[in-house]
């Protein structure tokens, strides 16, 4: 590789870096070409940009946005690295978990991931990406939250609906105690002068 295809190279990860929130560093060596072809066509079906490079490039592309914030992934750098980047925090995990399962396989290996800003590394940290929560699923669960007093205030609604006619027949009489009462202040200021 010539310096200068070594430069576009590093300048197209830069820019797939600064496009996504979210990559996965995997190793994918013990993988054959026809396992290989069927990964990158998972990860084309659910939206997920796969891409082999070098580590070094990988490297260098990481330390001239920002060395310090991806400090910990370079650890991460060796072997045959492929990049799966996503907008979805998980759906790289669960693409791993499902090849993986659908080949009887350990293979491809997580070796990291970067996550809105979070590193998580190692293998071991694949099960706990799986069950991230998207931005959609946070939405809909705080939906759901704060449409249950709703639902609860409805449902009580019409319940007392469905026994209206008695509700509101006593409704009445109870606040007719409550005339007389109003004028007793009257009738109490003039004994007090």
């Amino acid at each position: 590789m010539t310096p200068a295809q070594k430069q576009e190279a590093i300048e197209v990860l830069k820019e797939k870096f600064s496009q996504y929130n979210n990559f996965y560093i995997t190793d994918t060596e013990s993988l054959n070409a026809s396992q290989t072809s069927a990964l990158r066509r998972h990860c084309f079906d659910k939206q997920v940009e796969m891409t082999v490079a070098k580590n070094t490039l990988i490297k260098k592309a990481l330390e001239s946005l920002d060395a310090e914030k991806y400090s910990g992934i370079y650890e991460s750098l060796h072997n045959v690295t492929a990049l799966m980047f996503s907008e979805s925090p998980k759906e790289p995990a669960l693409i791993i978990s499902s090849f993986r399962k659908a080949n009887n396989n350990e293979r491809p290996v997580l070796k990291a991931a970067f996550i809105n800003g979070d590193i998580f590394v190692g293998n071991d940290q694949l099960k706990a990406l799986t069950q991230i929560k998207t931005k959609n699923e946070l939405i809909g669960e705080v939906i759901g939250l704060l449409q249950s007093p709703a639902k609860r205030v409805i449902a009580a609604l019409l319940h007392n609906a469905e026994k209206g006619g008695e509700a509101t027949a006593t409704a009445p009489e109870a606040s007719a105690p409550e005339a007389p009462a109003a004028d007793a202040p009257a009738t109490d200021a003039p004994a007090a002068e």
